[in-house]
Parts: C-alpha cells; structure tokens; sequence
C-alpha cells in the first residue's frame, strides 16, 4: 500500500495506491493522521489506484471526515472503481462523502 500527500490547486490531496486492508491500516493511518490533525483546506482522497479498501480502510476515510466537517471543510472522493463505488454503496458511505 502506497500513500502520498500532496497539496494541490488549494487541496490537500491524498493519493492511495494499492489494497488499503486491515493489515495495511495502521501504516496509513499514521501517514494522513498529520492532515487529520492540521486540516488547512478541503481534502481530496484519490482512489484512481486504490485496488481494495476494507473496513478498516473506511474507518480511515471516515476520521479524515469527522475532522474535516467541524471546520466547515468538505472532503470529497475521486477516482472510484465500480468495485470500490459498490463497495462504497452497500455500506452508505456513498451518502456521506462527496465525488469529483
């Protein structure tokens, strides 16, 4: 699992390549939890080459939201597979986020 960070055209942008699985969580939480305790603009979580995401995976995406929204922050999706998006749509996190 690969991520990186990078801000972008007034975005901090996340870019997730990979399988983002159980056993890969923790190593990625650690790598966005700087963004999650600092968030200095909107957020944009890139999924173009994210493979697999697991509950784990949405627990990350989620806490990348609840910082976010208190500040009046939006956070939103890009890149979704049809996996990813039907993954997204059987747990209703397809209702809480927003897509480019």
């Amino acid at each position: 699992m690969k991520t990186t960070i990078q801000e972008e055209n007034n975005y901090q942008v996340i870019y997730f390549e990979g399988r983002l699985d159980t056993s890969a969580s923790s190593q990625v939480q650690q790598e966005v939890q700087p963004i999650i305790d600092d968030i200095k603009s909107d957020i944009i979580l890139d999924c173009t080459k994210l493979d697999y995401i697991s509950s784990s995976g949405l627990r990350i995406f989620l806490s990348i939201l609840k910082s976010a929204k208190p500040l009046g922050k939006h956070v939103y999706i890009q890149g979704l597979s049809n996996d990813l998006r039907q993954v997204f749509t059987m747990t209703g996190f397809i209702n809480l986020f927003e897509f480019k």
